[in-house]
């Protein structure tokens, strides 16, 4: 950890801008190669102040050096011993000099350092440079073997980059001591040695920045060098608009290469300006910077780092700790905030204070004033803007894809900027003293909030270490089902589309015999489109609908889902049955599920299985470790994004990616239309990695004993590209050849469905893998005498808003696809896929899994029977509210919207209508 946090106060900010420099350079070029070359340009024009400063310390080191010799020599000859140190110590401290101010004559190799331990970390592990060839460099990902001597390949570009960079040390060092000399030829051989096995792409940079140098010590060298390199930008810029932009492939391009053509010429005007007003003594005289001054720079810079890496993303885990826990090695989601916060400490407080010490006394005055008013600006647009951009998710990525950014919000934002960088640009210059204090004062408050937080952060993590068995969250997690006895299977899928069942049954054959004995019911509701809403019924019959829940007022929704999660499990255990729980659906209203509700039925087997195979599959299909290492650096990109401006939000967001031009891809898929994606959704791997992994986690045992099994599996849930024909995640896929053979999509029956967006296609896919993997479970349960003798129950909470599915052009809460869940049902021995149009409900679920097996049961919260009686009444009512367990779990479903269906016909819309909201209608009871 401790390296981990050094490494990002000084190099990790590093790698970021130049990750970010290479991923905008990439998005304008679209060439690796051009990339790396507009990456150097970037880079060193930026640290050119920086190395310009530090030559001017290393030439006022090198004469003060000077000045002090014939005085230092003197002293050496006549003393010795602790005489001539004392001497010494006399002697500087009577011309002001320090002994350490010698290290200003390596200043320049000190920075150095850094940057190039970022650029070799980025560039040696950039995936985009594998096997891409650049002019006469074959592959930028591997060194570049241009000729051979035999069998030995010789790698060019390390031995140009030493050459060039010998050169440009011998006009740098003219008239210098050999001491200075000797240490810059040392590097050269000392790069060469660490770069010449390095990837051709990292070489080739470095050798871009040894040129830069060349060209900048040939400059310096020069009369006027500043009007001859402005020049030079504007010859530049005059090629690019004559060149490159008529050849630019789209109009995102050519308006890029303008607006870069554009800013090329103006520092010719800069220059020109300045020496007109020089020659007139007209040029602004700033103030060097006050004990204030700084002060408020410092402040700032504090407070920078605070909102980005540490109140922003402690903010986001406090409102659902639970999400970022990894359950499998279970530890706290503040060592997230420790990296983010290291992060930003780094880019804001430690690397801009190198530069505010570089920069002239008079340019500090104006750094500090620039960074206050970029403080309030990021202050501004994190408590104002960019609130209405849907649901975040674990990974960072919004729901909506930032739709709602407008253009009116980016117009009001500007203004809102503009007049903020004003008002406080002046204040600092005529309140400094306030200012001062108003920055301090921020960053108390943002700590203080911050720690509020943390606090809460650690509070929930204590109350879910301490309500959960961490041990049962294994992959040995397992279940036994009886070649002898009976078995009983109740299987949650969230959010499993019904409609979709009949499409794709067609588009895999082998799924009707995988499915054999299953009787499949299309008109089946749930009583709620959220899980809080639709699960209670499912698991404990028609007690658990929002209507019955929100009579019973006396009790929680907490305490009633929890009850309903009990009704089939411990019926089964009382008629002895070997019981088996995973995953139990917001047990104790948890993200995970709090299995110490069953800890007064010690007998009952209890399990936390999704996530506990993901970093499994990821260290197969990925690299370990990859999860934390991706998810700390994005909370303070995060933060990074909501304190900018609302018009760089969408540039800023990039797709959930960041810019992560390593491992972007990995967490947040990355879609072009309905066949084309990049990358894995993190929830999809969680419930998929542990669906395919079912056949391992049954024992077949050749006992008579009975066993009972109910589980969930969110692998239906989180919707993303899969590749066809296989519905397998991949990294890359591409269906456009398979989805145009397969353009329609067919039932029995001839009915065709043309899936037209990415949403129907992802869907689609995630219900199809869900049930070729269910399918090879049934194989392997028909291969070890299993199936027959086993019922099995799978049961949706409730659909999806995909109205095209059943003709409905209703796209409101009467959609009828929201409340149509998947439904089959396989009673023992049987042997059809059949479909059966009955009117169901998943309240139904308890009432079958008991049929035929338990006489009488009875709820054991309550002591009432279980029936299906409930669904028999004329019209059902169903119930849209929050789906968020923590803001919507009082004792009654908050600000519930009612839905009557009436005919006992969910598929068709007509029979959907919306009857009133809050309490249930007088009518309706």
């Amino acid at each position: 950890m401790l390296l981990t946090s050094i490494y990002n106060l000084l190099i990790g900010p590093l790698v970021l801008l130049f990750e970010f420099i290479y991923s905008m350079a990439h998005k304008l070029t679209e060439n690796p190669g051009l990339s790396i070359i507009a990456l150097s340009l970037a880079m060193n024009f930026l640290v050119l102040p920086l190395y310009r400063r530090a030559d001017a310390m290393q030439e006022e080191e090198r004469q003060t050096a000077a000045r002090l010799q014939p005085g230092v020599a003197q002293i050496k000859k006549a003393f010795k011993g602790d005489e001539r140190f004392m001497m010494l110590q006399t002697f500087y401290r009577q011309n002001n000099y320090k002994p350490y101010y010698a290290l200003k004559g390596s200043l320049s190799l000190l920075l150095e350092i850094p940057f190039f331990i970022a650029a070799y970390r980025f560039l040696s592990s950039l995936p985009l440079l594998n096997g891409v060839q650049f002019g006469l460099i074959r592959d930028l990902g591997a060194p570049d073997a241009l000729f051979h001597i035999g069998s030995f390949a010789v790698n060019v570009l390390p031995i140009l980059m030493t050459v060039i960079n010998i050169v440009s040390g011998i006009i740098y060092t003219r008239g210098m001591p050999l001491k200075s000399k000797i240490q810059l030829y040392g590097m050269a051989l000392i790069f060469l040695v660490l770069l010449y096995q390095s990837p051709a792409g990292l070489v080739f940079y470095w050798t871009l920045n040894n040129i830069f140098s060349l060209l900048k010590n040939v400059f310096y060298k020069l009369k006027n060098p500043g009007l001859i390199l402005s020049i030079l930008f504007s010859v530049c810029g005059i090629a690019l608009a004559a060149f490159a932009i008529p050849h630019a492939g789209t109009l995102k391009q050519k308006i890029a290469y303008g607006a870069i053509a554009y800013l090329l010429q103006y520092p010719l005007i800069i220059v020109l300006i300045k020496r007109a007003r020089d020659k007139k003594g007209k040029h602004i005289q700033w103030k060097e910077a006050t004990k204030t001054d700084k002060t408020i720079f410092y402040a700032s810079c504090v407070l920078l780092a605070l909102i980005t890496g540490l109140f922003i993303p402690s903010s986001v885990i406090a409102a659902s700790p639970a999400e970022f826990i990894d359950i499998r090695a279970f530890s706290s989601p503040v060592h997230y905030l420790v990296n983010s916060f290291t992060l930003s400490l780094g880019l804001f407080v430690v690397w801009m204070a190198v530069f505010y010490q570089l920069v002239s006394p008079r340019a500090k005055r104006i750094y500090s004033i620039v960074t206050f008013v970029v403080a309030v600006c990021a202050v501004i647009n994190h408590m104002f803007f960019g609130k209405l951009y849907g649901t975040l998710s674990p990974e960072l990525a919004y729901s909506t894809r930032l739709q709602y950014i407008g253009r009116n919000n980016i117009i009001l934002n500007c203004i809102v900027l503009y007049v903020a960088i004003i008002v406080f640009a002046i204040l600092v210059k005529k309140l400094p003293s306030l200012v001062s204090s108003v920055a301090i004062a921020g960053c108390a408050a943002l700590f203080a909030m911050s720690i509020l937080n943390v606090t809460a952060i650690n509070r929930e993590v204590h109350k879910i270490e301490k309500t959960t068995d961490f041990e049962t969250v294994s992959q040995s997690a397992s279940w036994n089902l009886s070649k002898n006895g009976k078995n009983v299977i109740v299987l949650m899928m969230d959010r499993a589309v019904s409609a979709y069942f009949p499409y794709l049954i067609e588009e895999k054959p082998e799924l009707k015999e995988q499915f054999a004995g299953f009787t499949y019911y299309p008109n089946t509701i749930s009583y709620g489109m959220h899980t809080n809403l639709g699960s209670p019924a499912l698991y404990g019959g028609y007690e658990y609908t929002p209507e019955e829940m929100n009579r019973r007022a006396d009790k929680s929704l907490e305490e009633k889902q929890n009850e309903a999660l009990k009704v089939m499990p411990i019926n089964f255990l009382k008629n002895d049955y070997e019981v088996t729980v995973c995953d139990p659906t917001y047990a104790g209203y948890g993200w995970i599920p709090d299995l110490s509700i069953y800890d007064d039925y010690p007998e009952i087997n209890t399990y936390i299985t999704m996530g506990a195979d993901t970093k499994d599959w990821y260290a197969e299909n990925v690299k370990e470790g990859v999860y934390d290492e991706v998810l700390s650096r994005n909370f303070f990109c995060y933060g990074v994004f909501r304190i900018s401006p609302v018009a760089l939000h969408k540039f800023m967001y990039d797709r959930a990616r960041y810019h992560d031009l390593t491992n972007g891809s990995v967490f947040t898929q990355s879609n072009s239309g309905k066949s084309k994606a990049v990358g894995y959704r993190h929830d999809f791997i969680d419930a998929y990695s542990t669906l395919s992994a079912y056949c391992e986690k049954t024992n077949i045992t050749d006992s008579d004993q009975n066993t009972f099994l109910m589980m969930s599996n969110d692998t239906t849930h989180d919707p993303m590209l899969l590749q066809e024909p296989d519905y397998v995640p991949a990294e890359t896929v591409d269906n456009t050849s398979y989805d145009e053979a397969h353009k329609i999509r067919y039932k029995a029956d001839g009915t065709g469905f043309e899936i037209q967006n990415y949403t129907e296609m992802a869907y689609y896919q995630v219900d199809m893998c869900a049930l070729m993997q269910l399918g090879k479970w049934f194989d392997y349960m028909r291969e070890n005498g299993v199936y027959d003798n086993t019922k099995i129950i799978i049961s949706a909470d409730h659909g999806y808003s995909l109205n095209r599915l059943l003709n409905c052009d209703k796209d409101d809460v009467c959609n009828p696809v929201r409340y149509n869940p998947l439904y089959l049902v396989k009673d023992f021995g049987s042997t059809e896929l059949t479909i059966d149009e009955t009117f169901m409900t998943n309240g139904d679920t308890p009432t079958l899994a008991f049929k035929d097996l338990i006489e009488n049961p009875t709820n054991p919260s309550t002591g009432k029977p279980i029936s299906n009686e409930k669904k028999l009444e004329e019209t059902q009512y169903i119930c849209d509210s929050l789906y968020d367990t923590l803001r919507n779990n009082g004792n009654t479903y908050s600000s519930p919207t009612w839905i009557e269906l009436k005919n006992s016909n969910i598929l068709d819309c007509n029979n959907l209508q919306i009857i009133g909201k809050g309490v249930l209608p007088e009518s309706a009871k």
